[in-house]
């Protein structure tokens, strides 16, 4: 979906130029997104939302319905996240925790955690003893696994299946697994494994790796004699970029998940996914500054830029978007406009990186009319260099809600 909702396109219509440009979140559509994904969920595919996507707590509440928990990967994000949501379960994932981000998850009551290295289970079965000694926790061991031929090929972003700083080596496995089942931490409890590979792929490749994962988890178990009870295969379900109108698969995912669920019956399977929950429902919105011809191309400079939402140089990708004509000029001189029917969108900084996107067919583009880029629910905001030249802050708008937005 390249428009706006309703809503957003009459929310930035309605904002003055000086509250430009904006973040326009459209939370009613984020709720039915997120109902419609765990609709073709199992029962016993639990769904954790993986809280880098997008943290704002509205966006965070409003999947509260929907999802079974929220993955976090820093101790600023447990904190964040159990405010937001409290209540909630959270599993505390990512490389490099810290002693005190430990300390403070299991305070906090977090008693899940994806380990990534013999030396953070040492830590974490310390700091256990330490902080709750008659707690028991759960650990999932992260593994960097090798993948099925030709699964990540598609992927946009891989974590695994090639040297990475993420996870256990799959060599390690049994070492690790023994200080877990031989009675050297009896505060842990080894309840499964995870292992987040790649983001960026379809249906078809997620169900593939995921059998992968599962087929190496359970083979693990039975070599060691413990229960697997979970087994976390991590989220990265395509979002294109290129035809935002195309969705990953759920209803396909969600099939080929159940009858991976019911080969192994005694087994709980997880996902984690981001991107895919909250991407569709955000759109940052802009005014176009002034539009000139360069070398025989036109350019839109809008309000903002890559500082605010930092995707498309990250991705190297050209943002969705849709063109909302204002006919009314309150200035003076005359609007500058686009001659050309191509037009790339750039914004205030001084840097040919800041590029939102190319050859958008745009004829007739003016200084005054309004930009709303999509897909920007998701590593938009937040993954952004935000000081860089120093220009103001976006609005945040979250439109349906109760009594705001």
């Amino acid at each position: 979906m390249t428009d706006p909702t309703s809503a957003v396109r009459d929310r930035a219509l309605a904002l003055p130029s000086t509250e430009l440009p904006a973040y326009l979140y459209d939370l009613a559509a984020l709720r039915e997104h997120a109902e419609t994904v765990r609709a073709a969920l199992p029962a016993r595919v639990e769904l954790y939302y993986a809280a880098k996507a997008n943290p704002d707590p509205e966006i965070l509440a409003a999947l509260a319905p929907y999802v079974d928990g929220y993955e976090v990967s820093s101790g600023g994000e447990l904190t964040h996240v159990h405010e937001a949501v409290p209540g909630h379960p959270l599993a505390f994932g990512g490389p490099g925790k810290t002693p005190r981000e430990i300390t403070t998850a299991l305070e906090l009551g977090v008693r899940r955690f994806h380990v990534e290295s013999a030396y953070e289970l040492r830590m974490l079965a310390e700091l256990t003893a330490r902080t709750v000694p008659d707690a028991r926790v759960a650990v999932l061991l992260r593994f960097n696994l090798p993948v099925p031929d030709g699964s990540l090929e598609n992927s946009s972003l891989a974590m695994g299946g090639r040297p990475t700083p993420f996870g256990l080596d799959p060599a390690e496995a049994d070492e690790t697994v023994r200080l877990l089942t031989d009675g050297t931490f009896p505060q842990l409890d080894l309840v499964g494994i995870h292992a987040h590979l790649a983001s960026g792929l379809e249906a078809a490749e997620q169900l593939a790796v995921a059998e992968s994962v599962v087929g190496w988890a359970t083979g693990l178990a039975d070599r060691h004699g413990f229960r697997l009870a979970e087994v976390n295969v991590g989220g990265g379900m395509t979002v294109d970029y290129a035809e935002p109108q195309r969705r990953f698969d759920w209803a396909a995912y969600g099939k080929g998940l159940g009858e991976l669920a019911d080969a192994h019956p005694h087994l709980t399977i997880r996902i984690e996914p981001g991107r895919a929950l909250t991407a569709y429902c955000g759109w940052y919105a802009t005014e176009v500054l002034d539009v000139k011809n360069s070398h025989g191309e036109e350019f839109a400079v809008v309000r903002g830029g890559t500082h605010h939402l930092r995707t498309p140089a990250t991705k190297g990708h050209d943002q969705p978007c849709s063109v909302l004509p204002v006919d009314d000029w309150p200035h003076p001189w005359p609007r500058s406009a686009a001659r050309r029917d191509l037009v790339t969108l750039t914004g205030q900084l001084c840097t040919p990186k800041d590029v939102l996107a190319r050859q958008v067919p745009a004829a007739g583009l003016r200084a005054g009319d309004r930009v709303a880029f999509s897909l920007a629910g998701a590593y938009a905001w937040n993954i952004s260099h935000h000081e860089f030249l120093m220009h103001p802050r976006p609005g945040f708008h979250y439109l349906g809600t109760e009594g705001r937005g």
